[in-house]
């Protein structure tokens, strides 16, 4: 079975991406767009589509005893920032040399379309479905990953036997990524008039200090062969004092961690504290929690370490994968992993599911005013989740 869809469908598949683009979403505003996915769903057959409590839309084809498929994504983007650096504008959705333009073309509204296409490739299909096939469209992936699939699994009572996320791959195979950690450091002063300075204790003096042994503790960090090196950054800095000729008395800073394999959260955390107590510095350290609110009005908290996950190469589910490329695309794809953060951080890092992923647009274009996606990507995209699905529940797995 060659998944080709018609020119009618391919049409139908741009026109959709280009229509979740123009509805803005910001995390926590993505209403419209889950709007508009849902009513796509029922137009093109899905037998069932439910908005849960967090506003995950979820549409099910099919619903035998045998395997159960996700097909996973965010309707979240980041903020578009300064638009006069966009060469298109952000909302626009321009298609110019067979290259679709804008916030969310690659992450990842356009993976979303070829998800829902998919699907609907699978229903032209007409195969006789053993399991059942799951699309799923998340709420505030950008903030705080795999909160929303965790929340949606477990509300819907669904246990995926495989989990395929469509972030930007370039139609290559990614089985992992690194670990996330959010840590909030707090160094700690004595306050006193700025024209007296001796007086008192800098806070923002003795985080400087951290900041410099953080800078030089990240060339020592920990690497993985396949997931690669760990990283630390500093990105973000505040204080707090009484007035702007106060010494401040505390000094907050906000610091990303990635992890490589092998790395946990207390070894991260303990790591950090020792070079604090080394510098000599009154400060305390700890991981972040994220509250958030969703369009639905739903409130959650979410404890801000993401484990990192790798699937094996040899994993039935990633062979598969690579079989319904080579069918459809005619190349064998490679296999690598995402520098940045998915919700794979729950769907293989909490719950263990096997969890691949494939997706249209490339990696580099995510978050920044180039972020596009090529047109013939998202067609093939959705032409390879077609055949994945179908193979998936039409036959038995070994």
């Amino acid at each position: 079975m060659n998944v080709k869809p018609s020119s009618l469908r391919q049409v139908e598949l741009v026109s959709f991406a280009q229509e979740l683009i123009r509805l803005p979403s910001l995390s926590g505003q993505e209403g419209n767009v889950a709007e508009c996915l849902s009513d796509e769903m029922r137009r093109v057959g899905f037998a069932d589509v439910r908005t849960d409590r967090m506003g995950n839309v979820i549409g099910r084809i099919g619903s035998g005893a045998g395997p159960i498929v996700m097909l996973e994504g965010h309707m979240d983007t980041v903020s578009c920032g300064d638009t006069t650096r966009w060469r298109f504008p952000p909302f626009e959705a321009a298609v110019a040399d067979g290259v679709l333009y804008g916030l969310g073309a690659a992450d990842m509204k356009g993976a979303l379309a070829s998800m829902v296409y998919g699907a609907r490739a699978v229903l032209d299909g007409g195969a006789d479905l053993h399991g059942t096939l799951y699309v799923a469209g998340v709420v505030q992936e950008e903030p705080c990953e795999g909160a929303a699939i965790g929340q949606l699994l477990s509300t819907e009572g669904i246990r995926p036997d495989v989990v395929l996320i469509g972030e930007s791959t370039g139609l290559q195979i990614a089985r992992g990524q690194r670990g996330r950690l959010e840590l909030k450091i707090t160094s700690k002063g004595t306050s006193c008039h700025a024209s007296a300075p001796a007086r008192g204790k800098n806070a923002i003096y003795e985080a400087a200090r951290i900041v410099v042994s953080i800078e030089l503790l990240a060339p020592q960090m920990a690497s993985d062969p396949f997931l690669g090196k760990a990283s630390i950054a500093v990105t973000e800095i505040s204080s707090s004092t009484i007035s702007r000729n106060a010494v401040p008395e505390s000094c907050v800073l906000i610091v990303d961690r990635r992890l490589t394999g092998g790395e946990t959260e207390a070894g991260a955390v303990a790591e950090i504290r020792s070079m604090i107590n080394r510098d000599g510095v009154d400060a305390s350290v700890g991981v972040t929690e994220y509250s958030g609110r969703t369009y639905t009005g739903y409130e959650y908290q979410a404890h801000q370490y993401f484990p990192c996950w790798t699937t094996p190469e040899d994993d039935k589910w990633i062979r598969l994968l690579s079989s319904a490329t080579s069918h459809e695309l005619g190349y064998r794809p490679k296999m690598g992993r995402w520098e940045f953060s998915t919700d794979g951080v729950y769907t293989a890092g909490v719950a263990g599911i096997p969890t691949v992923g494939f997706g249209p647009g490339e990696e580099r274009y995510t978050h920044t005013p180039e972020e596009q996606v090529s047109v013939a990507n998202l067609i093939d995209a959705a032409r390879v989740y077609a055949r994945f699905a179908t193979e998936a529940l039409t036959r038995a797995q070994d």
